[in-house]
C-alpha cells in the first residue's frame, strides 16, 4: 500500500463541511472574509467551535484561510484570532504575510502553518526559507508546469500542495473596480448586486467565447480564470511523485458539483495507493463530473503542461 496524498477541498458552510468530508475529504480549508481571501461564504469562530470536534471524529481536518492583504487595521485584529483557533485547535493556518508567522512563533501558538503567498510560491528555496521559520507546508503557484512541480517537490523541505480541479484567480485589486465602472456608466452601483452570487463576467472583444467570472467582496474586486482545472486524467504522475495534498477548488460551484469531483478523486486516490502498477484511469469517473461541468467553461489542465514565462 503507497501512502495517499491529502485530498483537501474548500467549504463556504458549516453543512458543506461535513459532506464533503462523508464524501470523502481528509481536509477542508474555510474562514471568513475578515481574514481570509476568495472564500466560497463566512464560516466564523462559533461554527468552528463546534464544526472542528466534528471533523476530528471523522478523522478529517480543518484548515483556516488567513491569507489576506492585511494594511494596519487588518493585522491588528489578526492576533486574537489566531489565539482562537489555536485554542480551538484546528489543524492549521494558510497564510501569505510573514506577520501571521510572527505572531504564532512570538505567542508559541500550536498552529501548523501552510505558506501560501499566491503566485510567488514559484521555487522550493523560498519554501525551504518558510520551513526554517516554521512553515510545514507551501501551497504552490497555479502557473508551475508539471516538471517544475516535481522539481519543486524533490528540492523542497516541507510539505507541497498542488491543486488539481477547480478554477483559478488570475486578478485581485483591493479596489471596488465594478463598482466603480458601473458609477462611470452613470447607474448606482449599490442598487446592483457585484457579489459572486450575482454570475456576472468579463468578454474580451478578442475573445468572445471566453467568459471570466468577476466579482467584488469586502477584499475587493476578483477576475478568476474562464476554465477550470481538472487534472483527473494525469493524477497519476502527482501521485508517483508523492505530492503531499491535492487541492480541489469549490468557489462558484455548486454542492454537488463538488461532491461528485471529491468521489472522483477519492477513487482514483485509493486505487493508485492500493497498487500503482495495476493503475488505470476510468473514464467513467470524468463522464460524471461531465454531466455537471457548466457547458461554457472547459475542464482543462492549466498550466501544468505549458512553458510558462514570468
Amino acid at each position: 500500500m503507497r501512502k495517499k496524498p491529502e485530498l483537501l477541498v474548500t467549504a463556504g458552510s458549516a453543512e458543506e463541511v461535513i459532506q464533503f468530508i462523508d464524501a470523502g475529504a481528509d481536509a477542508v480549508l474555510v474562514g471568513e472574509a475578515a481574514f481570509g481571501l476568495r472564500l466560497s461564504g463566512d464560516i466564523m469562530i462559533d461554527e468552528l467551535a463546534s464544526l472542528v470536534p466534528l471533523a476530528h471524529e471523522r478523522s478529517a481536518q480543518i484548515y483556516v484561510a488567513v491569507n489576506n492583504v492585511f494594511d494596519n487595521e487588518g493585522i491588528a485584529k489578526v492576533e486574537d484570532y489566531l489565539k482562537k483557533l489555536a485554542e480551538l485547535q484546528v489543524d492549521a493556518v494558510v497564510y501569505g504575510d510573514p506577520a501571521v508567522l510572527r505572531i504564532v512563533r512570538m505567542h508559541g501558538l500550536q498552529l501548523r502553518l501552510h505558506w501560501n503567498a499566491e503566485m510567488s510560491v514559484t521555487n522550493y528555496r523560498a519554501a525551504n526559507y518558510w520551513a526554517a521559520r516554521g512553515a510545514v507546508r507551501a501551497v504552490l503557484a497555479r502557473e508551475l508546469n508539471l516538471e517544475e512541480i516535481l522539481e519543486f517537490k524533490r528540492g523542497a523541505k516541507l510539505e507541497v500542495q498542488v491543486q488539481v480541479h477547480g478554477m483559478t484567480n488570475i486578478y485581485h485589486s483591493k479596489r471596488n473596480l465594478l463598482g466603480n465602472y458601473i458609477e462611470h456608466l452613470g447607474k448606482d452601483a449599490a442598487a446592483i448586486d457585484r457579489s459572486m452570487d450575482n454570475g456576472l463576467f468579463l468578454i474580451e472583444q478578442e475573445r468572445l467565447e471566453e467568459r471570466f467570472p468577476i466579482y467584488e467582496d469586502p477584499n475587493g474586486t476578483h477576475v478568476m480564470s474562464s476554465d477550470d482545472v481538472c487534472m483527473l486524467e494525469d493524477l497519476h504522475e502527482l501521485l508517483a511523485a508523492d505530492i503531499d495534498s491535492l487541492r480541489i477548488e469549490g468557489i462558484l460551484k455548486s454542492t454537488e458539483y463538488i461532491e461528485t469531483v471529491i468521489r472522483a478523486y477519492r477513487t482514483a486516490i485509493d486505487l493508485y495507493a492500493a497498487d500503482p502498477d495495476a493503475y488505470s484511469f476510468n473514464e467513467e469517473w470524468l463522464d460524471a463530473i461531465r454531466r455537471l461541468q457548466d457547458p461554457d467553461r472547459e475542464l482543462s489542465f492549466g498550466f501544468f503542461y505549458k512553458e510558462q514565462v514570468y
